[in-house]
């Protein structure tokens, strides 16, 4: 998503989203990989099973499986095509209204909202648009010359302390600004420990 960084001055608000799980009511990914072709997403599932298990297992990191989930599954995908789909299902993703509604009113403040996920920008960038967000912090999927995805990452997965060293990265040490940040799982503890107020699981654990 071609938004350009903004540095905030120190009383600028900014509230950080995660999305699966937070904004959604389930994961998003193994969903559009299904909507893309089932018939695919079985076929990598089988032949990444290692991969997945040795994850299930604690042997091998996230990065580690979805990578190889992400090259059985995507490789080869025309990048516009996929930006295509995208922009017509994302609007089936069941949303949970009570953090939409807190999204509404960090927008209708004049706050800057930041989705944050570890989901790829393949159909982030579509949801970032339609939720009227202002910045995507993302895992950013890899492009061959002819703009078809390789399969493999551009920069590491967005998960976890990564959310947080991206934050900074555009914006600076969140003591310049004040953070809201919202997440429901455990990547998203580094950006709940950061931020001045917090709600983790619609919970608010830092009034």
């Amino acid at each position: 998503m071609a938004i350009q960084p903004q540095i905030p001055s120190p009383t600028h608000v900014i509230a950080a989203f995660d999305f699966d799980g937070t904004l959604t009511q389930r994961d998003t990914f193994i969903p559009f990989l299904a909507h893309l072709s089932w018939v695919r997403l079985l076929a990598s599932t089988v032949r990444t099973s290692p991969a997945l298990l040795a994850f299930a297992l604690g042997l091998r990191s996230n990065d580690h499986a979805k990578m190889a989930l992400c090259r059985a599954a995507l490789q080869g995908h025309s990048r516009a095509e996929l930006a295509h789909i995208a922009r017509a299902w994302v609007h089936t993703i069941p949303l949970r209204p009570g953090l939409i509604q807190r999204l509404r009113w960090h927008q209708q403040r004049g706050d800057r909202c930041v989705l944050v996920s570890a989901s790829p920008d393949i159909y982030l960038d579509e949801v970032a648009r339609y939720l009227g967000f202002d910045d995507l912090l993302c895992t950013r999927m890899a492009v061959d010359a002819q703009g078809r995805l390789t399969g493999g990452f551009e920069g590491p997965n967005c998960w976890g302390p990564e959310k947080l060293r991206r934050l900074v990265e555009r914006f600076g040490e969140p003591d310049r600004y004040e953070l809201h940040a919202y997440g429901d799982s455990r990547g998203d503890q580094w950006l709940i420990d950061a931020a001045r107020h917090a709600w983790y699981r619609g919970q608010a654990v830092k009034p």
